[in-house]
């Protein structure tokens, strides 16, 4: 008898964010957030506030040379139910700054496994 194949929409925990990123797109999920002081996060055309905002995953990585070139992926779902991803370098080397870790802060958690 076949294993029913696994349908979910969020990849499993994995080693590399290529592998995420991989997945993320066979599923459709190829849809980057940006962030900007100013604006707030953008994606899919709009422009949120944090509590326009669920992070459903996360995803760590660090770097194999060098411990502190850690790596975080954010999955984000807005109230539409449009599921996206950011990038940033985890902890006080983030991209954006203390604005956005203010920001990300602000937004609820609700880890998804599906």
């Amino acid at each position: 008898m076949k294993t029913p194949k696994n349908d979910k929409i969020l990849p499993p925990a994995m080693s590399t964010i290529s592998e995420v990123m991989e997945k993320l797109k066979e599923r459709g999920l190829y849809n980057e957030f940006t962030f900007s002081e100013k604006e707030g996060m953008k994606g899919f055309d709009n422009t949120y506030q944090a509590y326009d905002l669920v992070i459903i995953r996360t995803y760590r990585f660090e770097g194999m040379s060098d411990p502190s070139d850690n790596t975080i992926l954010y999955l984000l779902k807005d109230k539409n139910e449009n599921i996206g991803f950011m990038l940033d370098a985890y902890g006080s080397e983030s991209n954006y700054g203390w604005a956005f870790i203010e920001f990300l802060k602000a937004i609820p958690v609700k880890e998804e496994t599906n």
